[in-house]
């Protein structure tokens, strides 16, 4: 009796250790799916909701400094289908995503002062409200730089900070409604210059995520190369990627957390001037169309005139055709499959991909589910 009363404590310690000290549960990854609603109505019945847990809907334009709907018809038909996609996975979230390439170019006016912002950002909640969706995301490309045709000034950058700081003090004012949690977001590029127009470490406090669009590395000219790789070559100068993408967010304040590394559901080719794929650099002799990954995966990958080569170091895939002197970069199974692995090593939020639509038969969105699930 004595001994057993003499471990009895001992007993009741090792038990609440191993209950209360239990390790929290992991977070699930983040997969985050930008579906475009430009082109009109959205098939969501060829949406696989159950491998989602966030839609980005692109593009909200902006008119008259006021998140506006460029096609009402077709977008609050969207946002209903898109809704109706909880039944299948209630955990589901759609956000709005204004701006983009085409859309950005009437930010810096829009957000210029107190009053033109909170009007903008009371704006784009009423859009969340009125459709009942789950929060807002900023495609803004650029601030305080060029994008497409888009004004921008030195002002851009306290303006993008406190665009974020209205956006989420409007949702907070309809949470008070409703009782829901909103997000807000942002899709933001992997290159340098965004760093000097932008002051990151005060932006992300008002931020539940940074969508790091580490795609389009190379793009119209004068060089071709891989637009979507994880890691450098150091074959080329200065070379984007996103393993560099994701340092440089880090460097500038933002949790890893809170990062989302992008991945490209569709691909980028060029006509190469040398008819060797391994000369550097790689100058073009013109622009060609990649096409969605479907595509290059039914077509040019069962095409015997293309041969697929995998960049080692890169961790990225690209096809040649001697014959066409046609170099054409993108992600695969093989290279997402390196990118789902980088996220989970490095603490990252998840994964985000443009756009849906460009691999229909979800091949990479398959791939991306099988590692995050594991």
């Amino acid at each position: 009796m004595v001994r057993l009363l003499f471990f009895l404590p001992a007993l009741f310690s090792l038990a609440f250790l191993a209950i209360g000290f239990r390790p929290a549960p992991k977070t699930k990854p983040i997969v985050l799916a930008y579906v475009g609603g430009f082109r009109g109505l959205v098939d969501t019945d060829r949406i696989a909701a159950e491998k989602l847990t966030h839609i980005n809907y692109a593009f909200v334009d902006i008119k008259n400094n006021r998140a506006w709907l460029h096609n009402l018809a077709t977008d609050s038909t969207n946002f209903r289908k898109l809704n109706a996609l909880k039944r299948r996975n209630p955990d589901l979230k759609i956000l709005i995503s204004i701006g983009g390439w085409a859309w950005s170019e009437n930010f810096s006016d829009a957000v210029l002062s107190d009053t033109s912002r909170t009007a903008f950002a009371a704006s784009a909640a009423d859009i969340v409200r009125q459709y009942q969706l789950d929060g807002i995301d900023i495609d803004w490309e650029y601030p305080g730089m060029k994008g497409e045709d888009n004004v921008f000034r030195p002002e851009d950058k306290e303006n993008f900070t406190l665009l974020f700081k209205a956006l989420r003090e409007q949702l907070n004012g309809l949470k008070q409604q409703t009782g829901k949690n909103y997000l807000v977001t942002t899709a933001m590029p992997g290159f340098n210059e965004i760093f000097t127009h932008t002051d990151m470490a005060q932006a992300h406090q008002y931020l539940d995520y940074i969508n790091v669009m580490s795609y389009d590395h190379f793009t119209g000219g004068p060089l071709a190369g891989h637009h979507t790789n994880l890691y450098p070559s150091r074959k080329a100068d200065n070379e984007q990627s996103g393993d560099r993408a994701v340092m440089l967010y880090k460097q500038a304040g933002v949790p890893a957390q809170k990062l989302v590394l992008g991945i490209a559901f569709y691909g980028r080719a060029w006509q190469l001037q040398n008819a060797d794929p391994d000369v550097h650099p790689r100058s073009i002799a013109k622009v060609e169309r990649g096409g969605g990954y479907t595509f290059i995966k039914d077509s040019l990958l069962t095409n015997p005139a293309y041969k697929r080569h995998w960049d080692r170091r890169a961790k990225a895939p690209y096809l040649y055709n001697s014959d066409l002197k046609r170099f054409v970069s993108y992600d695969d199974e093989q290279s997402v499959k390196e990118k789902c692995r980088y996220v989970k090593k490095n603490g990252l939020a998840g994964v985000m991909f443009w756009e849906y639509f460009s691999d229909p038969k979800s091949y990479l969105l398959t791939e991306i589910d099988k590692q995050l699930a594991e």
